[in-house]
């Protein structure tokens, strides 16, 4: 019964009922990521491609596709991860949740939020005024 309720008042959550009806009629699973978000593709577009769309596992947070998801997605590759032997570069980094709202977020020296003063003026800038 929660299932259902988040469903029907939430699109954050998970999936809603739309889409878990629309997933139900025309969508093939294409794959699973290792946060445990569903992969599909189903009806044509306006463009002639395949529509894609990700059931997430959880909170609804782009940031939490990894990579090589993100380029089968964005129709950047035809072949989406779970159908190839796809190892990210070394340069490519972990997913990092967003931490905005949360004491963990980032407070750059001189925030309010962050408490201490602000840096002291130096002088060597001139704020634009209209007409100069």
């Amino acid at each position: 019964m929660k299932t259902f309720f988040t469903q029907f008042f939430t699109w954050w959550n998970g999936q809603t009922l739309g889409t878990r009806f629309f997933t139900w009629r025309k969508g093939t699973k294409v794959g699973e990521d290792q946060f445990g978000n569903v992969y599909y593709e189903g009806t044509f577009d306006s463009e002639g491609r395949k529509r894609r769309w990700v059931i997430y596992n959880g909170y609804a947070e782009a940031s939490a596709i990894p990579a090589g998801w993100h380029g089968w997605m964005h129709h950047r590759v035809e072949t989406p991860p779970s159908r190839e032997d796809y190892k990210p570069y070394g340069w490519e980094t972990n997913h990092q949740p967003n931490l905005t709202g949360s004491a963990a977020a980032y407070r750059p020296k001189g925030s309010i939020a962050h408490g201490d003063n602000r840096p002291t003026v130096t002088g060597d800038y001139d704020a634009w005024t209209p007409g100069s």
